[in-house]
């Protein structure tokens, strides 16, 4: 395998979908996570390729458990008061190493994987073109005996469990369902998987910003698939810009750039927000929160 990987992506939908080969996951709100076991060490890759390990020292420490030769794909996640606390998680990913480690040590990651890219095994080796009902079998042999805070996500292939979980566990912090072909490889790089959540957003990366550092007033965003035209974002809420400017202080910046007419700065960072699905047909994009 090369790395970093590209991760396999969802596609918005408003109904999940019906038939014999559907499998059904809960969608755990935390950051999207590649985690690769070597001989030596625990690296983890962010959805973008980015190595994040030192802000999920603690997930990394975990990992060493596994066999040598494993690669997994799942989401790093902070439980709280018995509820996923997405803003705990982006805070966390978002982190220098020193404030980090404070937070791992009061409050702890979890993985949340819900495929394996990569076996121990040499015999299987690259499971990617596997189908999605072995690679799943793969993934639970493997974590049998490999304790919390690394699991597996429940799944299913019935899709009144897929609705009551839909329905039922959104006050503990699961933002939906994604739904798999059961028959399909995985989908690097590719929006081969289905999902419905409970807000009518999108995903877009945060590529830069207009404004001061410290006060931001839009976001130059990659909405979607990464590659596209650079959006600019509607001007942010005082509280929003203030808390993403706090989640964008270990962003390196990279230069200035254009878009829409508009000078932005630009940065590498992981941060992710969310703006209204449609919302930039006609005009800029609304933000609603980081993710």
């Amino acid at each position: 395998m090369e790395f970093p990987a590209k991760v396999a992506l969802a596609q918005a939908v408003p109904l999940l979908p019906d038939g014999p080969d559907w499998w059904y996951e809960p969608k755990f709100d935390g950051h999207r996570t590649i985690l690769r076991r070597t001989n030596e060490t625990v690296t983890l890759y962010a959805r973008s390729g980015r190595v994040v390990t030192q802000h999920w020292m603690d997930i990394a420490l975990a990992g060493m458990q596994l066999q040598p030769g494993t690669v997994l794909d799942g989401e790093a996640v902070i439980w709280r008061n018995g509820r996923l606390d997405f803003g705990a998680a982006q805070s966390r990913a978002a982190s220098n190493l020193a404030r980090a480690r404070a937070l791992a040590a009061r409050q702890p990651a979890a993985y949340a994987v819900w495929d394996i890219l990569h076996h121990p095994n040499p015999d299987i080796g690259d499971c990617r073109t596997l189908p999605y009902t072995q690679r799943r079998t793969h993934l639970l042999d493997l974590l049998a005996d490999v304790p919390p805070p690394i699991q597996a996500v429940p799944a299913t292939d019935d899709r009144d469990v897929a609705v009551a979980w839909y329905e039922g566990l959104h006050a503990q912090g699961i933002e939906g369902v994604v739904a798999k072909r059961g028959s399909a490889g995985y989908p690097s790089g590719r929006r081969g998987w289905v999902k419905i959540r409970h807000a009518e957003t999108e995903d877009a990366l945060v590529v830069g910003y207009t404004g001061p550092q410290g006060r931001p007033h839009r976001l130059a965003l990659a909405i979607g698939d990464e590659g596209g035209p650079i959006r600019l974002s509607a001007r942010l809420a005082p509280v929003l810009a203030g808390r993403i400017a706090e989640a964008l202080t270990a962003a390196d910046v990279v230069g200035e750039r254009r878009a829409e007419g508009e000078t932005y700065t630009r940065v590498d960072s992981d941060l992710t927000v969310e703006v209204l699905a449609g919302s930039g047909r006609h005009g800029t994009l609304t933000v609603t929160r980081m993710r």
